[in-house]
């Protein structure tokens, strides 16, 4: 069976970042992704969706000094769900992609050396060969109307 969840988008806050009593590190953004469409009008429209990322122990040390506001980013992992109650007594659930390799995509801002993105993965920083093939930020694609495949 197959649990994987990959996402190319855009961090829509700084990471909340935690150490817990046992000294792991956990950190916690939203990632944002767009989805464009021609409506029954001809007008194109677009969708965002809104995802929230866990990223833990090394990962999350990761995503605390690289990851900030704005970023475009890969994300590699599995989606869960978890239900805890609120202070109140109710029952909440929340859905929520567990991440096990994170890629800053575009280039990189002034004064942080280099360019391209970097590629991380909780045993090693920086991996090679973890995506089949590397992201490239670009304008949202827009089929013509004769590409449709319906």
């Amino acid at each position: 069976m197959i649990n994987k969840v990959t996402l190319i988008g855009n961090l829509g806050q700084d990471p909340e970042i935690r150490r817990l009593e046992n000294g792991a590190v956990v950190a916690r953004f939203s990632v944002a992704t767009n989805e464009s469409y021609k409506d029954r009008n001809g007008e194109w429209q677009t969708r965002t969706e809104w995802h929230t990322v866990v990223a833990w122990r090394n990962l999350a040390e990761i995503v605390e000094r690289n990851f900030k506001k704005g970023k475009q980013v890969y994300v590699e992992g599995k989606l869960t769900h978890r239900k805890w109650q609120d202070k109140e007594g109710n029952d909440r659930y929340t859905t929520e992609i567990v991440a096990n390799t994170l890629r800053i995509l575009g280039r990189r801002e002034e004064g942080e050396g280099g360019e391209g993105g970097s590629n991380y993965t909780p045993n090693t920083q920086p991996a090679t060969n973890t995506n089949p093939a590397t992201p490239q930020a670009a304008e949202p694609m827009q089929a013509a109307d004769d590409d449709l495949p319906f």
